[in-house]
């Protein structure tokens, strides 16, 4: 199988998912506002299912391809904890993260969103960059 292929279903999947959750539910498939929300106990039955779907991925994964998906940490265990503590902050901060503001946002034509995609996907551009230094 092409390498590329698992990405794209993946990719449909989490559109597919996002419509979905819009239809079923009325709301946008924030992923941060959604586990935020059940972690403060604040959660309805769809909200639930789909976070819970979000973790099955795997599982799923591993039923249609016979295989775990692979995972490769090139990272050490701090910086992957600073950076995932990083990405919360910012995404509480921002009111939203990558999956309410570039999947629903941005195909809802949201400047806020627009300004939301360009502003994490340039630091993360940026983060990359500087990160080359310091290997």
């Amino acid at each position: 199988m092409a390498d590329y292929v698992s990405a794209l279903l993946g990719g449909m999947l989490i559109g597919l998912s996002a419509v979905i959750l819009m239809l079923a539910n009325g709301r946008v498939a924030g992923v941060s506002g959604i586990a935020g929300r059940l972690l403060h106990g604040v959660q309805t039955a769809t909200g639930t299912a789909f976070v819970v779907g979000l973790m099955s991925g795997p599982v799923f994964f591993r039923l249609f391809f016979g295989e775990w998906p692979a995972i490769l940490l090139s990272a050490d265990w701090p910086l992957i904890i600073a950076g995932g503590l990083l990405v919360g902050y910012g995404s509480r901060m921002g009111s939203g993260c990558t999956s309410g503001h570039g999947v629903v946002g941005l195909a809802r034509l949201s400047r806020r969103s627009l300004a939301a995609v360009g502003t994490f996907m340039g630091t993360a551009v940026a983060t990359v960059y500087l990160m080359g230094f310091f290997q």
